[in-house]
């Protein structure tokens, strides 16, 4: 090694005051003390892009439900997917404060997450799960949706097994023809397994497809259909349980479908379920979405931003850079077509949306207002939620993808650090 080399691996006596061989001068980083993780503040988030979660929105938005449905029925708060971005356990424990009775989530492994943070409230896999996790369901009481025969049998001898009663919950297929006993088929099912002396039905679902629907034309036979199906189990003297298949959507415009229990997603996250019914209830979204600005630019007319070039410099401009992008949920198809709130004002964001970095364009032609002197590294951007008397809700996003609102707010909540306010 030359005189001028540096060895990365350890000091060089040869470049005096750049790497001192003397050890007890350097103050060492301990890497317990910076570990990233949450829970996070605004100030130790480790990137500069975060959602925020409004936990009193959630709150709100069950008391809202709770005085729909009224105080004679149960309430499942569905949180599923991570409760939808938000933090399943943090949602699930302000849902059962605020008026919910159980939870329903999708998988076994989300069950358990539940379970593991000390809650134990009732909790329903609303499908039916794999076969191999039955020993879970039974050792941390999580019921299953139960839809074959095989699986409810299996289940009842392994609860039978270690003198348990397995309780569960069966789904009727109604129409959507997703999962489910058919309607017609209810009886001979649970007379194939009534029998079994380790299980316990504590009621019977179906799911709607059409809830949200103007037309409810497909909803209400859905809904026959359902009540044959109780009609008949009663005929035939079979326990059914909780009756439940209101989502958001039928409980706030069908009070017919209400039945014993209530299933809330979308509304508790203060998610409109249908266009019909925005301006129906007060309910309050509970997500929002930033970022600071991670770098500024002034590029030259004619000068391209982004993959692709699909913008082009045509007038005096910043472009900032926020440090998101499709690997954070901000969808790559609404590149160029969406907008952000920065000092309180709308920008337009501009380029190919990027993996992880998106830019938006700050006007200079302003000789005074909001971007009279551009905006700085570290200016806070509103990519979803309010900022001023201004507001970018996800029903936008959604609408102009023509895609799911729960899409959008699942994909939020992937990668991106919450701060709960």
């Amino acid at each position: 090694m030359s005189a001028n080399e540096v060895n990365y691996f350890g000091a060089n006596p040869h470049v005096e005051g750049v790497f001192s061989s003397d050890r007890a001068q350097v103050k060492s980083i301990n890497r317990d003390d910076c570990k990233i993780g949450g829970p996070y503040t605004h100030a130790d988030v480790p990137r500069g892009a975060w959602v925020e979660i409004d936990l009193g929105a959630i709150a709100h938005n069950l008391r809202i439900i709770r005085k729909r449905i009224g105080m004679n029925r149960q309430l499942m708060a569905v949180v599923s997917a991570d409760a939808y971005g938000h933090g399943a356990v943090r949602v699930a424990k302000v849902a059962l404060e605020n008026g919910a009775d159980c939870l329903g989530v999708s998988t076994v492994e989300e069950a358990i997450e539940l379970r593991e943070a000390d809650i134990e409230a009732p909790v329903l896999v609303l499908s039916q799960p794999p076969m191999r996790t039955i020993p879970q369901l039974l050792a941390f009481n999580v019921m299953p949706t139960v839809t074959t025969r095989d699986f409810a049998l299996a289940l009842g001898e392994e609860a039978d097994l270690h003198g348990m009663v397995a309780k569960y919950h069966l789904a009727i297929d109604t129409g959507m023809n997703r999962i489910g006993v058919f309607y017609l088929d209810a009886v001979d099912f649970m007379e194939s397994i009534n029998f079994h002396r380790g299980l316990e039905c504590a009621g019977v679902f179906t799911h709607f497809a059409t809830a949200d629907d103007v037309s409810d034309w497909e909803f209400q036979k859905q809904l026959s259909r359902f009540r044959d199906a109780l009609r008949q189990l009663e005929n035939a003297r079979l326990k059914t349980g909780l009756v439940h298949c209101a989502n958001s959507a039928a409980a706030m415009r069908f009070p017919e479908s209400h039945f014993d229990m209530v299933r809330i997603g979308a509304a508790m996250y203060g998610i409109t379920p249908a266009p019909s019914l925005r301006d129906r209830d007060d309910l309050r979204p509970a997500m929002s979405v930033k970022a600071q600005v991670a770098y500024v630019q002034e590029p030259q007319m004619g000068e391209g931003v982004s993959f692709g070039f699909s913008y082009r410099v045509a007038k005096p401009v910043q472009v900032a850079v926020l440090p998101l992008g499709y690997a954070d949920g901000v969808r790559y198809q609404l590149s160029g077509r969406m907008k952000v709130l920065c000092h309180g004002n709308p920008c337009q964001q501009i380029g190919a949306i990027c993996m992880d970095q998106m830019m938006i364009e700050i006007p200079l032609s302003y000789s005074t207002g909001a971007f009279a002197k551009g905006v700085e590294v570290g200016d806070e951007v509103v990519i979803v939620g309010r900022q001023g008397d201004l507001e970018i809700s996800i029903d936008m996003m959604a609408d102009e993808l023509e895609t799911p609102h729960h899409e959008m707010l699942c994909a939020f909540g992937q990668r991106l650090p919450r701060i709960y306010v």
